[in-house]
């Protein structure tokens, strides 16, 4: 996958042809876009060229089945070979971070030793609750996550840990300098569980109280890791599809006329599988992937998922209030099982925070 990494430009600005840029110059976002899917690459906002348009295509979740009908998606996936297309060269590495705000660490996963930026101990002697976060377009890579952004589009999650919330931000396997290949939200769901996992051992983390959270790309991968294992306390979605064939073929390292293969990095067909509090939120505003939420909620009602559509802001503008109201949620969800949940009010309120 070709460096996505921009000199300027604004990623949430239109393009006078009305094609919005696919890129954030410093965070690799991509969006898919409502209604026509419809992608665009582009680093600023005067060079956004059509990349490819994808056809609509039928909801995953439309074609649910009851839960009897089906094996979870951890059943699913034990066992199966994903078959991938050509080896993808290594990006860059990983830039270091400042020191009073991450520490750049290596943890074991699968595919080997693989980066990722954790907040530092706050030397108190408190476990606090953690959060474990996934960045949207290049989901695999990360970045530099510490740098201050617009608060219409702010894609770093800086919000848990100006709150206190110990945030790691995991690259994925084939990501920036990693070991392993790119596997388009397959292997890289067992990347995410093997963070947690080194997370969870941190002497400053609370084990019980570790949540995860994505954007957009990173948003589906949420999902899948969370139809995967009830690990988490809390999973937030933002604005992911429901079905994988909605990304250009660059984020598709596999053969996508295989069902099977889509099958299993589709989020909209596994809404059974999910046995933990999962959010599902969406900005109702272009650019907006309503409706992959809306064909999700479509679905035979799983009491675990909580669909959420944000009026007044759109698949940017809907991160810097969300994440805040959720960071503010999890400093107080102390008892024995979450308390989380968002009310009509809490909804509202979003669009003026």
């Amino acid at each position: 996958m070709p460096s996505n990494r921009c000199a300027s430009g604004h990623p949430g600005d239109p393009h006078p042809n009305g094609h919005l840029p696919l890129f954030d110059p410093n965070m690799k976002h991509l969006i898919l876009i409502s209604l026509a899917w419809l992608f665009f690459a582009g680093c600023g906002q005067d060079e956004a060229d059509p990349l490819s348009t994808v056809k609509a295509l039928p909801s995953m979740a439309r074609a649910f089945r009851s839960a009897k009908d089906l094996p979870t998606l951890a059943e699913a996936r034990r066992g199966f070979q994903t078959r991938l297309a050509e080896e993808q060269a290594a990006a860059e590495p990983v830039p270091d971070p400042p020191e009073e705000i991450f520490r750049l660490i290596r943890y074991d996963s699968p595919a080997g030793k693989l980066a990722a930026y954790l907040s530092p101990n706050p030397g108190d002697g408190k476990k606090h609750p953690a959060i474990v976060w996934i960045t949207g377009g290049d989901c695999n890579s990360i970045g530099e996550l510490w740098e201050d952004k617009p608060r219409d589009n702010d894609q770093t999650a800086a919000a848990y840990r100006k709150a206190g919330i110990i945030l790691m931000l995991p690259s994925l396997r084939g990501g920036n300098d990693n070991p392993g290949r790119r596997e388009g939200f397959f292997g890289e769901v067992d990347d995410v569980l093997a963070a947690t996992e080194h997370l969870a051992h941190q002497e400053y983390v609370d084990p019980e109280r570790i949540y995860l959270g994505g954007h957009s790309t990173g948003g589906t991968m949420v999902m899948l890791v969370a139809e995967s294992s009830n690990r988490f306390r809390g999973t937030f979605s933002f604005g992911p599809a429901d079905d994988v064939r909605g990304y250009g073929p660059e984020y598709l390292p596999f053969n996508a006329s295989d069902p099977k293969e889509v099958e299993l990095r589709s989020p909209g067909h596994w809404l059974s599988s999910v046995r933990s509090p999962l959010f599902v939120f969406e900005g109702t505003d272009a650019p907006s992937n309503m409706d992959s939420l809306q064909s999700m909620a479509q679905a035979p009602k799983n009491s675990w998922i909580h669909f959420l559509p944000v009026k007044g802001v759109n698949h940017f503008s809907i991160l810097a209030p969300v994440n805040e109201v959720i960071a503010t949620k999890i400093l107080r969800d102390t008892g024995s099982a979450t308390n989380i949940s968002f009310s009509e009010a809490d909804l509202d309120a979003i669009r003026n925070h």
